[in-house]
């Protein structure tokens, strides 16, 4: 059966400006639904690029990393270079990523710095905030069409920069980040994934990574807005978080930035185009308790609205890929 059939299995519902919804009856096993309707619902999610799935119930870590595996046919992936803390469940199940409440995360494709990336996402909303707090989608083919010529003709050429600068007290520290604080296996692991890495006096350790912001689905073969440009921006950030951490670390000591990838800084009209473009071609429904969301992480990009009000969701991760699998336009490199 072709996978259009199979998605035509399942009921989804389809509105302007919305994910594609399915409404289920109430289960009394919800990971056995998952896995009866695992090939269905990745056909919908491989033709449309995601799914909010309504009706599960879902109430519980257990339950949510049971749903995870079956959907994910398998064991999920371990994070690595988070950029954020996040609670971790057994069974390789997260909380969503520490982000202040009345801040917004903007629209990002997830780990897309990095060379090995889940190809699904998965959310699952076990408490909803009383105002918006929506994880939001934007279709990554749809972006790259809509941004100026110019512009994506630099970022195809020379990629993009993260710098990043690891500290305690703001972002990920670097033993949250790479799983350890052995700096001998940090050092390892940066050699062998293109991080150009450097020890700070202070202890702190300042790292820069080189990727392509364009890639090619691994499947569709579809050219797809792929990175993290804007979100990791300093131009992003709110005003007054921007300044204090400015005045702080100063620009170079920023917990995180992104630049062109000839390390030139990526001006703040040129963000808002990237976040203006986003907004255009937002997809957004509030969350319920108990909903599902399964995203390919590669075609749609995702971000967090802020909200009101207590917001619980777990995240997985799953069905890795090498970005050297999605026909990068730039070789991959530490700078």
């Amino acid at each position: 059966m072709s996978s259009s059939s199979q998605a035509s299995l399942l009921d989804v519902e389809s509105q302007p400006g919305k994910p594609p919804v399915l409404r289920i009856e109430s289960l009394a096993d919800a990971a056995r639904w998952a896995a009866e309707q695992r090939e269905a619902l990745r056909a919908v999610v491989a033709e449309r690029g995601a799914v909010l799935v309504r009706g599960l119930n879902l109430s519980d870590a257990d339950q949510v990393g049971g749903v995870f595996r079956r959907l994910a046919g398998g064991e999920l992936m371990s994070e690595r270079e988070a950029f954020a803390a996040r609670q971790s469940y057994p069974g390789g199940v997260y909380s969503s990523t520490t982000w202040p409440a009345n801040q917004p995360m903007c629209m990002h494709h997830e780990l897309s710095y990095t060379l090995e990336f889940p190809g699904l996402m998965m959310f699952a909303c076990l408490s909803a905030p009383t105002q918006q707090g929506a994880t939001a989608v934007a279709d990554a083919p749809t972006v790259l069409q809509a941004l100026p010529p110019e512009l994506v003709k630099r970022f195809e050429q020379e990629g993009w920069l993260l710098t990043r600068s690891y500290n305690d007290e703001i972002g990920a520290s670097f033993a949250e980040a790479f799983g350890t604080d052995d700096k001998a296996i940090i050092e390892n692991y940066c050699r062998i994934n293109a991080i150009d890495f450097a020890w700070q006096s202070d202890g702190t350790l300042h790292t820069r990574q080189r990727r392509s912001a364009i890639v090619r689905h691994p499947v569709t073969g579809e050219r797809c807005w792929f990175n993290q440009i804007a979100f990791l921006n300093q131009w992003t950030l709110a005003e007054e978080v921007r300044e204090y951490l400015v005045d702080v670390y100063g620009e170079d000591g920023l917990p995180f930035n992104t630049r062109y990838g000839d390390g030139d800084p990526i001006g703040e009209d040129v963000v808002q185009i990237l976040n203006e473009t986003y907004e255009a071609h937002t997809a957004r429904e509030p969350w319920q308790a108990g909903d599902l969301m399964l995203v390919d992480n590669i075609r749609t990009a995702h971000s967090r609205e802020p909200y009101e009000g207590t917001r619980e969701v777990l995240v997985g991760l799953a069905e890795p890929v090498r970005l050297t699998d999605c026909s990068p336009t730039i070789e991959v490199s530490d700078q």
